[in-house]
Parts: structure tokens; sequence; C-alpha cells
């Protein structure tokens, strides 16, 4: 195989849905623990200081939270089954990739500045091109619906579109 046959097989493998992550957001991992036969979910809250290989099937972002005056920063491949999802709670203005100045600060002068954004938006996880062809099929759909009605009887149709009533012939 030539290196375009390998391009090709690369470019038709579907990545899994991932939220858009960036450093400087203030994030909800959900992971997967493994305690003996049993699963339990387990959730980490802190700011994105790192991320890494954003397109790539191996992206990696790193958290980091203050815990009982104990700084903690924990890794996570985006693309690994045992982290059930990644909420994106606030977005920061920040001007790097690499937060870890932030490392050696604490109190007022470790906060970042937020930046609004639409957090229900950001969060969905579907496709946009899905999102516009159930829309498409929904106005298809809606308008067939309304040309089976107006081939059945046009003068209710009119009738429906004109809030007045039936036209009156001028005078």
């Amino acid at each position: 195989m030539s290196s375009i046959d390998l391009k090709r097989i690369g470019d038709t493998q579907k990545k899994p849905a991932v939220v858009d992550v960036r450093s400087g957001d203030t994030v909800r991992v959900t992971q997967k623990i493994k305690e003996g036969e049993k699963f339990r979910l387990q959730v980490f809250e802190g700011v994105v200081i790192r991320t890494d290989r954003k397109d790539s099937h191996t992206a990696r972002i790193t958290v980091r939270k203050v815990a009982s005056g104990v700084g903690v920063e924990k890794s996570f491949l985006l693309h690994s089954p045992l982290v059930e999802k990644v909420e994106i709670i606030r977005r920061a203005k920040v001007r790097r990739k690499n937060l870890s100045f932030l490392r050696e600060r604490s109190g007022k002068s470790a906060r970042l500045t937020n930046k609004p954004f639409d957090r229900i938006a950001v969060n969905d996880l579907t496709p946009k091109e899905a999102v516009e062809e159930s829309k498409s099929e929904e106005t298809k759909e809606a308008a067939e619906q309304v040309l089976e009605a107006e081939a059945k009887d046009p003068e209710t149709i009119a009738e429906s579109q004109n809030p007045k009533g039936p036209a009156e012939p001028a005078e």
C-alpha cells in the first residue's frame, strides 16, 4: 500500500464525538473507576491547564484543582473508554496552550477571566451535519403535508392562510 492509500483509510474512519475542550476551560470529567468487580463513576472538576494533540485519537487534557490546599492534577485521554463525559462549566480568556504558571499561583492571582459562551451548544455532541439533515427532513415532511392538503382541497388551504376569511370581491 502506498501512503495515499493509508491516508484514505484514515479519513474514512469516524472519530468519536468529544466536546471542544480548550486550555483555560473549567471542566467536569466523569470517569469510570473499577473497584473489584464493580464500576463506579467519579467526577473530577478543575481547570484545563494543558491540551495535547487536539485533533488526534490520542488527544489528552490535563486538569488541575486545589483540594484541601493541595494542588491535584489529573491527565485524561479524551477518547478513552473510561472517560464517560467531559462537560465544560466555564470558559476563560487565555493566550497560551500550556498554563503551567498556575501551579505557582494561589488565591486571587490564580483566577482566570471568564468569557461568555453558550454552555448548551458547546456541550452538545450531535454533529452539525446531523442537525442540519434532521431540520431539512422536517421541512421536507411539512412541505409534503401542505402539498397533499392542497391537492385534496385548495380552498381550505387558502382560507387557513388568510386569517380574515375568504376574500370579498372589490367594487
